[in-house]
């Protein structure tokens, strides 16, 4: 279980089609998440796989990758029959407009429903053995609901510390916290408040037990200039103005920012700016992805099943 994470507009959801693609293509059975919304029909996502949103249930969506929206009330309906162990009576009780509203008012209700509807594609299982999604990937929203995945757990099993919820809070949290089995990527630019927020999603994700698998760095520009030559190009800038120096002096400002990350204690990889969009937009940054080892243990061939 990977989570793609990161402040909004930094590249998240290419960056988890490109984790997709490059697994696929070492043979990983790939499942593509994200948190959904009823009524919403807009996904940056689905639409580097050619549609306007993932489905509601699991479909294949490309060559070795299957994707599915993470619905609340999906996961709230799948705890209530594992409750009751009716699937009718789930339903029943869902139908009521006040329980509905209930659910979706009360603190952590609906991050429970996604949790649990996250669990049930980790529990299942082909007919022929193994797990059905040997890589689920979730994109996930702005940093605020990261947190409040990672941190649902704990939280609740504070408020809740036996039953079935305990039960199904310590399976998920087990997985989460195990670093064979799950693991953040946090992406970022080349920008003093994106690396800003990087920072503080990773001491975050740190509060919260959730191992990180490493810092993507997106849209890093090629810098053509060694350092003699920056030095010596500097003063003629600054005498009058030129084309380019625009340029010259973005890959300076990049090259400060990303230097606040040489003290994390995580890989960092590199994905450089690329001028693609769409499907070669996810191949270019696939293919940047492998070369530098980035995502390497999400892309690795399935591990062992752990003992019991």
């Amino acid at each position: 279980m990977v989570l793609v994470t990161g402040k909004g507009g930094v590249g998240r959801s290419s960056v988890t089609a490109a984790i997709a693609t490059l697994a696929a293509r070492r043979g990983v059975r790939v499942l593509v998440t994200e948190i959904g919304e009823v009524g919403s029909e807009h996904s940056p996502l689905a639409r580097l796989f050619g549609r306007e949103r993932l489905p509601d249930s699991v479909e294949t969506i490309a060559p070795g990758i299957s994707g599915s929206l993470l619905l609340s009330h999906v996961g709230q309906t799948l705890f209530l029959s594992s409750v009751l162990r009716v699937k009718a009576l789930a339903r029943a009780a869902l139908s009521s407009d006040a329980l509905r509203r209930l659910l979706s008012a009360a603190p952590s209700f609906r991050e429970m429903g996604i949790f649990y509807h996250l669990l049930s594609y980790l529990r299942e299982e082909r007919r022929e053995g193994g797990h059905a999604h040997e890589l689920v990937l979730i994109d996930m929203p702005a940093t605020g609901h990261t947190l409040a995945l990672t941190g649902l757990p704990e939280i609740l099993l504070k408020l809740v510390s036996r039953g079935p919820i305990a039960t199904a809070l310590r399976e998920g949290q087990s997985l989460l916290n195990d670093p064979r089995t799950g693991a953040a990527y946090v992406v970022t630019l080349p920008e003093t408040l994106p690396v800003s927020e990087a920072l503080e999603l990773l001491d975050g994700l740190a509060k919260t037990k959730m191992p990180v698998g490493g810092v993507i760095l997106n849209r890093m520009p090629e810098d053509p200039f060694t350092k003699a030559e920056r030095e010596a190009l500097r003063p003629l800038l600054e005498s009058r103005p030129l084309f380019g120096s625009e340029g010259f002096d973005r890959t300076e400002e990049c090259r400060r920012a990303v230097a606040r990350l040489d003290e994390i204690s995580v890989p960092l990889v590199t994905i450089p700016e690329a001028t693609e969009d769409g499907p070669g937009l996810v191949d270019f940054m696939a293919q940047a992805l492998e070369r530098n080892g980035g995502a390497r243990r999400a892309t690795a061939e399935p591990a062992r099943e752990r003992a019991p």
